[in-house]
């Protein structure tokens, strides 16, 4: 057994556990709830830890030091917990593609990929889910993550976020806690790819800085509809250096072509049984039938003067900045048009790192970007084994790159020369410095160093408030269902009062609804805060369904049939919904093919069985009496329509299809709609019919 030491606590341990606390802002008077006495916490050398919230930096707002020996033990120890698999973003789907710049900031940066205008600069993206292993589903409630690198002119550049702008922890070295909080409860393997359990909401009930994150990931966010439709978020602020050396503070976005869109949450837990691997399904669909996928790349550009006037500190990772307040510029397109050729030696072997950037870009002292720099570096070597793995194809630079490092496992490379080492007089054409290398841009830091957060870190609940209340009401209705659903997983009630709670100093009516759902007989106390909540104006650009684009592109409607359906009606629906960007799949009770009213066959893209309508936008039913009738003894076929009616989807549908609507209840309202009338039955399936939804489910 290993040695922990004696449980009792020193009048100076006493001290460092609380001091840290209250000076960071993060709620020391929470770690009480807990109750007891507990070992002391120590390195694996047995040094004490009296700060294991924080990494030491140079100053408040300062630069994370390298002697943290605390903060890099730690996340090496995690970083190589797990072998050859990802600890996290194990599930992940890519695509080759291109970047192509159509606005320049050569103002801003002397970096080629933001000041070429028209190159198309090779990438590679990987997308992938944050918590569940690499066997995991590709629908579970959870955060993507959005990494692309760019194989630029340069050397390669990673940019390396989520599909939501913001994090749960302020510091990298709460990572490892982070993870294996989220992951399987150690003790009993599961539950997997979900945050629905103790240990989760423990640690987040336990860490106030988590709140905003909590808002997004209960949010339709974490639940796309598609990989195709949903954002991109380098997550930190870096900065752009232009030629004059002077740099300005850059936050990156990608928004889809197609716009937003979600699906709902009963509808994915159908999905994941449905088809496992929908996400991926239906990014290869798309780019093997041409409909490449597009991101606009936008920047929100700003100077230390108008950072210091934000109401928020842009280097706290759980903050965003707003939209209205500083204003997204499109600057370029990204489309993936190839898919991988092995999907082990790209999308699995492919290794992502922020400290890739080239000259132009920089970094900023956001402590999550830093402690991230070392982190994924780390990762890297462990899971592919070796300091080579850059020489892996899916990594290796397009331009010309060489240094005098050597040897090594899996070294591929075969340098020649006696020369390994510069300067040298022995060689006329080896590695040497180059002017036109990366240069920091030039920073003036100074402080008091320690284990500290700078005071302006310490507000945990504004921009959670700022996030719900930007939301429509069916979206802040999913939150708080959502909220009910995962903490009625928690076994432990002190858990679930922490955490409404927490929702008090949010909105007062979300915890009300919270509890009310969780049939708590009355509020508890909300924890201190830390510093004022304040108000701050709504950004609908927060929302989902306020950023729905009006178009069927990228959307896929099913058309379900059965002998005797008319042959020219489906004929005319398909045409309809392909010709306004859609893709159609034809659903049948057998997939070799179905006698229609004509006598003539058509073959069906997939059994009706195994081709529910969740996996479609929306459906269409054309049926012939007879077929009608012997649907209604199939209950895959009432589960069809029904759950098309229950996950708010517009349904047409033909004087046959009558009875088996009427079979599964599915009363008439302006979604379901004769598919006579084709038009409106195109614009009702642009959207969800969220008017439906009070009469088909009850929300917290």
């Amino acid at each position: 057994m290993k040695k922990v030491g004696p449980t009792s606590q020193t009048p100076a341990d006493k001290d460092s556990s609380t001091k840290p606390e209250s000076r960071s802002g993060n709620g020391g008077e929470l770690h009480q709830l807990a109750g007891g006495a507990h070992t002391p916490l120590t390195t694996n050398e047995g040094v004490g830890i009296p700060d294991n919230q924080n990494s030491l930096k140079s100053s408040a707002r300062g630069p994370v030091l390298l002697e943290d020996f605390i903060l890099r033990e730690k996340v090496t120890h995690f970083d190589h917990e797990r072998i050859p698999e990802r600890i996290v973003h194990a599930r992940g789907t890519a695509a080759h593609g291109f970047f192509e710049l159509t606005q320049s900031l050569s103002s801003f940066t002397t970096a080629k990929i933001l000041t070429e205008l028209g190159v198309k600069t090779p990438l590679f993206t990987r997308i992938s889910t944050v918590a569940g292993g690499a066997g995991s589903v590709d629908t579970p409630r959870d955060v993507r993550g959005f990494a692309v690198k760019f194989y630029t002119k340069e050397g390669n550049w990673d940019l390396v976020g989520n599909n939501v702008p913001v994090f749960f922890i302020q510091d990298a070295i709460k990572f490892p806690d982070l993870v294996h909080a989220v992951k399987m409860e150690p003790d009993r393997g599961f539950p997997q790819s979900a945050t629905a359990h103790d240990n989760f909401w423990d640690f987040i009930s336990l860490t106030p800085e988590s709140m905003h994150m909590v808002m997004w990931i209960m949010s339709d966010r974490t639940l796309p509809r598609s990989l195709r439709m949903m954002e991109g978020f380098g997550v930190h602020s870096f900065r752009l250096v232009n030629a004059a050396g002077k740099s300005t503070f850059v936050k990156f976005h990608w928004r889809p072509k197609l716009g937003l869109q979600s699906t709902i949450w009963d509808e994915t837990v159908k999905i994941s049984g449905a088809d496992p691997d929908y996400h991926r399904r239906d990014m290869f669909d798309a780019i093997q039938a041409g409909r490449f996928p597009e991101w606009e790349l936008a920047v929100q550009l700003f100077t230390q003067q108008e950072a210091d006037r934000f109401p928020f500190d842009h280097l706290d990772a759980t903050k965003l900045i707003p939209e209205e307040l500083v204003p997204l510029k499109v600057v370029g397109r990204m489309v993936l048009d190839r898919w991988p050729d092995n999907f082990f030696a790209e999308t699995e072997q492919v290794a992502f790192c922020p400290a890739h950037l080239v000259p132009g870009i920089d970094f900023s002292n956001d402590p999550l970007l830093q402690g991230r720099l070392f982190s994924y570096l780390d990762t890297q070597l462990s899971r592919l084994g070796s300091t080579n793995f850059h020489q892996l194809p899916v990594n290796a630079p397009k331009c010309p790159f060489g240094n005098h490092q050597r040897d090594g496992h899996m070294q591929m490379e075969q340098p020649s020369g006696r020369v390994n080492y510069e300067p040298n007089s022995l060689s006329e054409n080896s590695p040497r410095e180059t002017s036109r290398g990366f240069r920091s841009s030039a920073v003036d830091e100074s402080g008091e160093k320690g284990r500290i957060r700078p005071e302006s870190f310490a507000d945990h609940y504004t921009q959670a408030r700022l996030f719900y209340r930007s939301q429509t009401k069916h979206e802040q209705s999913h939150i708080a269902s959502a909220l009910v659903f995962e903490l009625s997983k928690v076994e432990h009630p002190h858990i679930r009062e922490a955490m409404v709670g927490h929702l008090r100093h949010i909105e007062e009516k979300l915890a009300k609804r919270v509890a009310d759902g969780l049939g708590m007989p009355q509020l508890p106390k909300a924890p201190v805060a830390a510093a004022e909540v304040k108000e701050m104006n709504p950004s609908p650009a927060l929302q989902i369904i306020g950023k729905m684009k009006d178009t069927l592109e990228g959307r896929t409607v099913g058309i379900l049939i059965a002998e005797g359906s008319d042959g020219v009606a489906i004929q005319a629906a398909k045409n309809a919904v392909t010709d306004a960007g859609a893709s159609v799949k034809i659903v049948a009770p057998k997939l070799g093919g179905t006698k229609l009213a004509d006598g003539s066959m058509m073959a069906s893209d997939g059994q009706l069985a195994g081709t529910p309508s969740v996996l479609f936008d929306a459906i269409v039913v054309i049926l012939s009496a007879a077929g009608a009738e012997a649907l209604c003894k199939e209950s895959c076929a009432l589960d069809f329509v029904r759950d098309a009616f229950g996950h708010l989807k517009a349904i047409g549908r033909d004087a046959g299809a009558q009875k088996l609507l009427k079979r599964a209840h599915v009363e008439a309202d302006a979604g379901v709609i004769d598919i006579a009338d084709v038009k409106a039955f195109l614009s009702a399936a642009k959207t969800r019919q969220w008017d439906r939804e009070v009469s088909v489910r009850t929300l917290a």
